[in-house]
């Protein structure tokens, strides 16, 4: 028997990964309908990159809060009350579209309060898989959960495109906020096979403030999440497709709502490859050469005007981001105490927001200065750079071989009181 089927014999995993696919499907296909709707009615790539700013910045305002609620109340109910706070933002994208508006001050609100519950779902949900299953079957949930995950990268932006051409945003948003809803149940269903150790003390700047501490002085931890960061600041082609498409490539919707999906595609087939012969050896390196990769696949979407070559490339980009995040999803929990993991995923979570919200404000405000490709292109060869440097800045990174050499490092300082509940 399959180990992957071992785990999904766990009712736990499975309600989990229901929940997982349902809400990333809802989740994605509300993204690329919001990104296409603004980009249609302005023509203008810097409202793209406002929207990923207005997406952002809940995620910084709230990292302190966010991770401290993971730690200390039940993170299948918080997970349940964000997810319905989604639910709210495709209701609201609902509204809007249905009134025939085209400013651009609602969609940025909109987008802000959508920001608001990721970063708030983001730390309960991600640290929640600990508890659902044993320690020895965590790396193959962790597979599962990118797998799944991968698949609503596909599903949602196909859909979302076939949606918004033959029946119009309106419609599509009520098929998000139908899935984010859906995706709530199986949520609040999940029990735990192990018990959650919860913070009892008061909520004070200093608690909220240990995941920041743990990850500064974390080399590996802060090298991990740190590499996405800047990689996909620089690098963050995806934001741009639908001026791509309609500006370089000259496609429709549709043809929009597949190369949306191109990422998705890449990464669910490097999903299987990684389930058939996992990465065993030389994490490190590995996790190094991979976003190189992304960079120079990045530059050559960038400068192309083929709609092929376009979409093998952004295949590309998204397999060399899956090992990448296969690599990070897997070394960050390991090394970080239970405890501790709500406040340092709520951290890794800012910094992933920055890679790719933040990312596309930067794509955004560079393209309407220096245009399309030289935007594109020019982020793919500073994230083959940043590669190289980190190469040389985290040696502690550079040498990990493998995952089980990833430990959480024991605290200076005595634990704070806990108890199981």
């Amino acid at each position: 028997m399959s180990s992957a089927t071992v785990a999904l014999r766990q009712p736990g995993v499975r309600r989990y990964l229901t929940s997982t696919a349902l809400g990333s499907v809802g989740h994605d296909l509300m993204v690329t309908v919001l990104f296409k709707q603004a980009f249609d009615a302005t023509h203008d790539e810097l409202n793209i990159g406002l929207l990923g700013l207005a997406q952002f910045v809940p995620a910084v305002l709230l990292v302190l809060v966010s991770g401290w609620v993971a730690d200390r109340f039940d993170r299948r109910r918080v997970s349940a009350l964000f997810l319905f706070g989604r639910v709210l933002g495709s209701v609201a994208l609902v509204v809007y579209s249905s009134s025939g508006s085209t400013q651009m001050l609602p969609l940025l609100a909109i987008a802000f309060g959508v920001g608001a519950a990721d970063a708030m779902l983001a730390p309960s949900r991600r640290s929640m898989v600990p508890l659902i299953t044993s320690e020895e079957q965590f790396p193959h949930v962790i597979a599962l959960w990118t797998a799944v995950f991968t698949g609503s990268m596909i599903v949602g932006p196909v859909a979302g495109g076939f949606l918004y051409a033959t029946a119009g945003p309106t419609e599509a948003y009520v098929v998000a906020a139908v899935l984010e809803l859906l995706a709530i149940g199986p949520q609040l269903a999940i029990r735990y096979v192990r018990p959650p150790q919860r913070m009892t003390e008061r909520p004070t700047l200093g608690k909220a403030l240990e995941g920041l501490h743990f990850v500064m002085r974390t080399p590996i931890v802060l090298a991990s999440i740190s590499l996405d960061l800047f990689a996909v600041l620089f690098g963050g082609a995806v934001a741009l497709i639908p001026a791509v498409a309609e500006e370089r490539l000259g496609v429709g919707d549709i043809a929009y709502g597949w190369l949306r999906a191109a990422p998705g595609i890449g990464a669910a087939l490097m999903a299987i490859g990684l389930a058939v012969r996992p990465i065993r050896r030389r994490v490190g390196p590995t996790l190094l050469v991979v976003v190189a990769t992304f960079g120079a696949g990045t530059i050559v979407f960038g400068v192309t005007r083929s709609y092929v070559v376009a979409f093998i490339a952004l295949v590309v980009i998204s397999a060399a981001d899956m090992v990448s995040m296969f690599i990070r999803g897997s070394i960050v929990p390991m090394a970080t105490p239970n405890d501790q993991l709500g406040r340092v995923t709520a951290v890794e979570g800012v910094f992933i927001g920055a890679s790719n919200e933040l990312g596309a404000f930067e794509s955004g405000v560079v393209a309407r200065a220096v245009g399309l490709p030289w935007a594109i292109a020019g982020g793919g060869a500073i994230t083959m750079a940043i590669a190289v440097s980190f190469a040389w800045l985290f040696p502690s990174l550079r040498s990990i071989d493998s995952f089980e050499e990833v430990r959480p490092e024991p605290d200076d300082e005595p634990a704070p009181a806990a108890h199981a509940t």
